[in-house]
């Protein structure tokens, strides 16, 4: 499928870029509303907050401890009001209703199962819900409608810095632009350091290390801490099974870099772009000249 490009509009309601946001898309009928809870009373002030709709409870942090919460109400304001005096972890909501009017109870039902069962597949946050909602039945052209509506929020979402509807995979080369296709994005890499092995790939936002990949069981002073904070973090969630001379990493994992993954993999300080290399033998570092030098 060809990418195309969509025009995303921000108001910033007092001119400050992390105060109350108003966006759009393009000839989309929906429309976002973002604020700091922090600034919650302000949301009162806008009608866009009081029609039916769903919204996201964020608490957003620097590592990979993200948490969220997905809910849906008639008068998106009013059920927030709520939350503001019950719950206690979030910092940050997203609220998404119709310009026109036009989602009804069985609309916002729908998006909330929806957006809550691809925000656990994806992975990237803490879900807050305790119940998985039920998806109401839609006309088959209203599904349709629900659907495109999803991809948008997950546009809008992104652009705020909330990829809690993104999946953590790679991009396929069907997914790129003619002028794209020589990219790092196509390149899968391994690392060897004595016994253990890894593979990954570059992605959008960091460096995947991929399912089955192994990792040093030994953990070196000259580690980032950082690594060695995520290496503890994953043993403790499960992430990586210990096989007595290395651990077996059991599903993919993003990493921030090419380097802090190489560093989790090798067990001590190391540099991605001479670690990684491709089936041929090419290092992720001469890879990227290349490409740099091509543009």
């Amino acid at each position: 499928m060809y990418k195309f490009g969509r025009c995303i509009k921000t108001f910033l309601a007092d001119g400050s870029p992390t105060g109350l946001r108003h966006v759009e898309i393009a000839n989309w009928s929906g429309q976002a509303l973002a604020c700091p809870r922090s600034r919650f009373s302000e949301l009162g002030k806008w009608e866009e907050s009081k029609r039916p709709g769903v919204y996201f409870l964020f608490e957003s942090s620097e590592g990979d401890n993200n948490i969220a919460y997905i809910g849906e109400s008639e008068d998106v304001f009013k059920r927030l009001a709520d939350h503001d005096r019950k719950k206690e972890f979030w910092n940050e909501v997203v609220i998404f209703t119709s310009k026109d009017e036009n989602l009804t109870k069985g609309h916002i039902k729908y998006l909330e199962a929806r957006l809550v069962e691809i925000s656990k597949k994806s992975e990237r946050y803490q879900l807050k819900n305790n119940n998985t909602p039920t998806k109401s039945s839609l006309p088959r052209a209203d599904s349709a409608a629900m659907e495109e509506f999803i991809d948008n929020i997950r546009i809008v979402l992104g652009s705020l810095s909330h990829r809690v509807l993104e999946s953590v995979s790679v991009t396929t080369r069907s997914s790129l632009n003619e002028d794209e296709e020589d990219s790092i994005i196509n390149y899968e890499f391994t690392f060897k350091m004595n016994k253990v092995k890894a593979q990954g790939r570059i992605v959008d936002d960091g460096f995947l290390i991929l399912k089955g990949s192994q990792i040093n069981h030994k953990s070196s002073p000259s580690m980032p801490t950082k690594s060695i904070s995520m290496k503890e973090e994953m043993i403790r969630n499960g992430l990586l099974e210990d096989k007595g001379d290395h651990f077996l990493l059991v599903k993919d994992k993003l990493v921030s870099s090419s380097s802090y993954a190489a560093c989790l993999v090798a067990g001590n300080s190391r540099s991605g772009p001479t670690s990684w290399k491709t089936a041929d033998g090419e290092l992720l570092k001469v890879i990227e000249n290349r490409l740099v030098n091509k543009t």
